[in-house]
């Protein structure tokens, strides 16, 4: 069992005793020390909700609800939805923050908070730290029953969502509705089984194949978007002979596609292909986090910008874009930015852009793929226990490798020559992740392979 407060919000799994878990008490603190800040930020009183599919979704939300509403915060909730819909319906709603309960990528036991500003964007981590003060001194105050915040149910935004992005600049239905696609989604059992067909027919899909359809949070396999998970995904695509497949996360903001022979396109170069189209319509540049991989970079320098690494994190990387006025950014796990639309990873605006660029360049997806070099990204992790002093552990394999290139902003990030490895805890899991890149399979697992083994020795 685990409670984890992070910049990526506050997560736990559900079951277990208070404080270490995503118990009930612990679901309350954390909305009243989030709706305390608020208040105190005088941006109003309005904060809008969503949640994913999962199982504790909705008692989750009810707790949310009467939370805020004890404080005299008014709650638009969007119900089951997607963090990039919550992400834009605080802009539509005017609102003055939101919340999105999933746990993304993890398992059905875990849930969480993620916090948002009165921008739709993920609060950041000096904001987080006194939401979490705020927590651990209960500095909160309830309203009296004549200042209660109201509640009420927004049934649009998702169409307000896609509409936005049917109506973006580069997205060119009539090219995607040309190309006739046949599609395979996986919607992992969450809400990309409403949103992502919803968006498909938008865009002039017709042939569409949903596997785990149903949305009841009973995930038919890990929710991560990694190759050994996506197997049925694959099969079904060369079954069916279809253009491509996608797969999304349990809240729609990762994305990664399938080609027509069921070989997959790679959750790194979902972003690579993107930005590319984009950038040869509105050059400019690119951020990603730095466990990304640097293909991103050379498709950025052949269209004539310049890349920006940030730590691993959606806030970090928003952070470096906006700094840099990027056009386009995004995380190599399949997350994608686009700011002229939002500042938030968005499957859906990722699937129209693909699709776009698909469509124009009359290439299979295979084909396309084939267009990026081959880099080769081993990705582990190690489970932590309680006690570990994982600087202590970073700092002396940072002085083993002294004399190779070394930053230090996120963790541990080590060159060697063309290759290197990125070390860092994760702000999800108890775990310490090890990617490592090559352009050669063998040499990226070797890197990773004496990695672990040098945290290993040194714990």
């Amino acid at each position: 069992m685990a409670l984890i407060k992070s910049i990526s919000g506050i997560r736990g799994t559900i079951g277990g005793k208070p404080g270490d878990t995503l118990s009930p008490l612990d679901v309350v603190k954390f909305s009243a020390a989030y709706g305390t800040w608020l208040l105190q930020q005088n941006t109003g009183k309005k904060v809008v909700l969503g949640r994913d599919g999962r199982i504790s979704g909705e008692l989750v939300q009810r707790l949310v609800i009467s939370t805020l509403n004890a404080l005299g915060i008014d709650v638009v909730d969007l119900g089951l939805s997607t963090t990039p819909t919550v992400e834009m319906a605080v802009g539509f709603e005017n609102a003055a923050g939101g919340i999105i309960i999933t746990a993304s990528h993890n398992p059905k036991e875990w849930n969480a908070l993620k916090l948002l500003n009165h921008k739709g964007e993920f609060i950041s981590a000096e904001d987080g730290a006194v939401v979490l003060s705020i927590a651990e001194k209960e500095d909160f105050a309830f309203v009296g029953v004549d200042k209660l915040g109201s509640y009420t149910i927004n049934t649009t935004a998702l169409q307000q969502h896609i509409d936005a992005i049917v109506h973006y600049p580069l997205v060119d239905v009539a090219a995607i509705k040309k190309r006739k696609f046949s599609i395979v989604l996986d919607a992992i059992n969450s809400t990309g089984a409403i949103a992502v067909p919803l968006l498909l027919k938008a865009l002039g899909v017709k042939d569409i194949t949903i596997l785990n359809e149903e949305v009841n949070g009973k995930f038919a396999h890990n929710p991560e978007p990694l190759p050994q998970h996506l197997n049925e995904l694959c099969n079904e695509v060369n079954r069916k002979q279809a253009d491509l497949g996608i797969a999304v996360d349990p809240d729609v903001d990762r994305l990664c596609f399938v080609c027509e022979d069921g070989t997959l396109f790679g959750e790194e170069y979902t972003l690579v292909a993107i930005a590319d189209y984009v950038l040869q319509k509105k050059p400019g540049n690119t951020v990603s986090n730095m466990s990304s991989t640097r293909a991103l970079k050379d498709v950025t320098v052949k269209n004539g910008g310049e890349y920006f690494p940030s730590a691993v994190g959606e806030v970090n990387v928003v952070t470096k874009m906006k700094a840099v006025n990027a056009v386009i950014g995004g995380e190599g796990n399949g997350g994608i930015i686009v700011p002229d639309l939002h500042y938030g990873r968005d499957a859906l605006i990722g699937i129209a852009l693909f699709l776009t660029y698909l469509a124009h360049s009359k290439k299979s997806t295979k084909q396309l793929r084939g267009t990026y070099p081959d880099y080769f990204i081993s990705k582990n992790k190690i489970e932590l226990e309680q006690g570990f002093n994982v600087d202590a552990i970073f700092e002396k394999i940072r002085d083993k490798y002294k004399n190779n290139p070394v930053n230090t902003e996120d963790g541990l990030k080590i060159e060697f020559e063309n290759d290197w490895v990125h070390l860092r805890t994760s702000n999800t899991e108890p775990i310490i992740r090890i990617y490592a890149e090559s352009n050669f399979e063998t040499t990226a697992e070797n890197i990773a392979r004496k990695m672990i083994h040098d945290i290993k020795e040194n714990m």
